[in-house]
Formats: C-alpha cells, sequence, structure tokens
C-alpha cells in the first residue's frame, strides 16, 4: 500500500502561515515584506531546497554507517538557480556535500551519493523533473588534515535544458 502523507497550512497573517505536517511538527512560512510579508519564516522554494538536502543527507549517511566509514560531521549546502519568469522554478541545484571523518573513502562517499540520488532520494526525483541538479563532494580526514575533493554525477535528466 502506498504511503500517505499530510499536510496543513493556515494563515497568520498578511501571507505568513503556520504549516504542519502529519508527523505533528510545525514551522512557519512567510515571504519578504516587499513582497507582503514579515519574513518571519521560510520561503516555500527554500523548503524543497531543505528537503532534498535532507533527504540526499539521510541516505548517504546511512548508507556510508553500514559500510562503517567513521562520518563525524556532515554539512549539506544546496544552492538553487530560478527562472526569472513565473512560476520561478529551479533550473539549476548544486549540491556540495562536506564530510569530514576518519579514513574516508572517496569511493564509498561518491558510492552512497550514487545510490541516493538514482534510487532512493525521493526529492531528489521530484525536483530532478524540472532541475539540472549536481552533486559533488569535498572529505576531510580529522587525523591527517588531507582534503579530496569530487563531482559525483550529474543527474540523469534529459528535460531541463
Amino acid at each position: 500500500m502506498a504511503e500517505q502523507m499530510t499536510a496543513r497550512v493556515r494563515l497568520v497573517e498578511g501571507l505568513s502561515f503556520e504549516a504542519e505536517a502529519g508527523s505533528g511538527h510545525h514551522l512557519r512560512l512567510d515571504t519578504a515584506p516587499e513582497h507582503g510579508g514579515h519574513d518571519a519564516g521560510f520561503r516555500p522554494m527554500e523548503l524543497l531546497l531543505i528537503g532534498l538536502a535532507g533527504c540526499s543527507g539521510m541516505d548517504v549517511l546511512s548508507i556510508l554507517r553500514k559500510q562503517r566509514q567513521q562520518v563525524i560531521s556532515y554539512e549539506i549546502v544546496v544552492e538553487g538557480i530560478r527562472s526569472t519568469t513565473h512560476p520561478k522554478v529551479f533550473e539549476e541545484i548544486k549540491v556540495e556535500h562536506l564530510l569530514t571523518g576518519r579514513q574516508l573513502q572517496a569511493e564509498a562517499v561518491a558510492r552512497a551519493l550514487d545510490l541516493s540520488i538514482q534510487r532512493y532520494c525521493g526529492a531528489e526525483a521530484m525536483l530532478n523533473k524540472a532541475a539540472r541538479i549536481t552533486h559533488t563532494f569535498r572529505l576531510l580526514d580529522v587525523d591527517t588534515g588531507r582534503e579530496v575533493a569530487a563531482e559525483v554525477v550529474a543527474n540523469k535528466n534529459t528535460t531541463a535544458q
């Protein structure tokens, strides 16, 4: 049976909304004052980027832990470039994975990212329909100070230009 997810969004004031997920978690949505908001919460499009980072990060970290990779810290930085005309969708998204650990293997990280991109991350699959998504990673070894950087894979999106 398919998993059903729910969300409810209620107007607070101006263009500010209080959002509640079916899981019971809450967050505030808003926009900039020049657009009628109070800058009191996340922009909806920011949440898409956050969702992508969280989805990919949870996949990658789970896979790396199963491989007994010693990840000490993990940060994901996402940059989305939107079209200039409405509906102002993301045309390009760059995702950078910054991992610090001990003896992290670049091949293991690249494989974990590839699995997330190609198989597990639903946010990636959805956004991939509209945007070119590229992932890069940087590894820092805390014992040696050695840094490794690589581009993993550009998505297989054929519809985005």
